[in-house]
């Protein structure tokens, strides 16, 4: 009786330390793993703590309404700083137009290749006036676009008119994407969309104190 007791403690002990061994294993990991999300295991579980920032593979719906969202409102921007060579009577207002091209231009270009590779439409290439739908200010209209209307005064506006007109447009215009922009930084998952986001906050909050500093100079 003895013997067979003694038996089966020493079973139960041989098969609680093949567990333990199992446990321990999964728990490790392999030497090399950084803990790193998507290779397994108990610690890349771990890893994939809240504040940990998310992978570039990853986005949501926040993600998908800032790039469709944006690639028209800056498509639009570009089209205003199109005109300030021609009509634009300062130097400042010319550089400040190039500045605002050659940084969203690119910015155009990345949102739809985001947009692209999680299977989205691309807005349209027409869509960029104030009927575009999916704004951000609660009324149909997209945050600080200007109306078909208001881009006819601009084109037909020349000199000091446009300089004033483009500026405070632009700061409209540019106003209504740091909103968006914040909205991503809240509420976006894809990392390389919530940086643009920081640098769209930055930059043009920035253009937007510039062009408020001219203004006061007429």
């Amino acid at each position: 009786m003895n013997r067979t007791g003694s038996l089966v403690r020493r079973t139960a002990v041989v098969a609680a330390s093949g567990v333990t061994a199992l446990v321990l294993a999964g728990c490790g990991g392999s030497g090399d793993d950084t803990g790193s999300a998507g290779h397994g295991g108990y610690q890349a579980t771990a890893s994939a703590a809240p504040s940990a920032p998310a992978s570039q593979g990853q986005h949501n719906a926040a993600d998908v309404t800032f790039a469709k969202g944006m690639i028209p409102h800056h498509r639009q921007a570009v089209e205003m700083a199109d005109l300030a060579p021609d009509r634009a009577r300062s130097a400042e207002v010319k550089k400040l137009a190039a500045e605002i091209k050659k940084a969203q231009a690119p910015e155009i270009e990345k949102l739809s290749g985001w947009l692209t590779s999680w299977g989205e439409t691309v807005p349209a290439e027409g869509a960029m006036d104030h009927s575009m739908h999916g704004g951000m200010d609660g009324t149909g209209h997209m945050d600080g676009m200007m109306s078909a209307e208001e881009m006819t005064a601009l084109e037909n506006a020349s000199g000091r008119a446009f300089d004033t007109a483009f500026m405070e447009m632009m700061i409209k215009h540019h106003e209504g994407a740091v909103e968006m922009a914040k909205t991503e930084q809240s509420d976006g998952a894809h990392t390389p969309a919530l940086k643009m986001a920081v640098d769209i906050i930055a930059s043009q909050s920035a253009e937007i104190e510039q062009m408020r500093k001219l203004l006061g100079k007429k």
